[in-house]
């Protein structure tokens, strides 16, 4: 398979798709799902075209990692979940569904099931405000 510069996330980045942005850096843009597992479920995408772990970029596989761990701690500041899924996947039997590589960080809170993911559409004006609080909450020294 070949990367598909009109994938979803593609879209997404060349702005012909909206999103709720978290955060952005010359590497990689950081965007609520629309369909999350739990409040918070952020997806970290890189600014390359790469649909898998394989073709990545290591340039670009550092600043994902880098950002990933950013905006963790900044859902863990936030949002004070007891923890946190990092999820990637490489391959429709791995479970990926969007090809572009993409790295999912999934808050995880006491005595609250972690929903199916992409079971359902969140509403704009929730995702938009934890949004806020994550952004409020991100730390640019690290």
């Amino acid at each position: 398979m070949s990367y598909d510069p009109n994938n979803v996330f593609a879209q997404v980045l060349d702005g012909s798709l909206p999103s709720e942005q978290v955060f952005e850096d010359d590497h990689t843009l950081v965007i609520m799902d629309i369909m999350p597992a739990t409040k918070g479920h952020v997806l970290v995408i890189p600014k390359a075209q790469a649909e898998n772990i394989y073709a990545m970029d290591n340039e670009y596989l550092s600043a994902v990692g880098s950002t990933t761990k950013k905006i963790a701690a900044a859902i863990k500041a936030a949002l004070r979940p007891s923890g946190v899924i990092i999820k990637q996947f490489n391959g429709p039997d791995a479970g990926q569904t969007v090809f572009h590589y993409h790295v999912h960080i999934i808050p995880v809170y006491p005595n609250e099931r972690i929903g199916e993911h992409g079971a359902n559409i969140a509403d704009p004006e929730k995702l938009a405000s934890v949004a806020d609080l994550i952004r409020a909450s991100i730390n640019n020294d690290n």
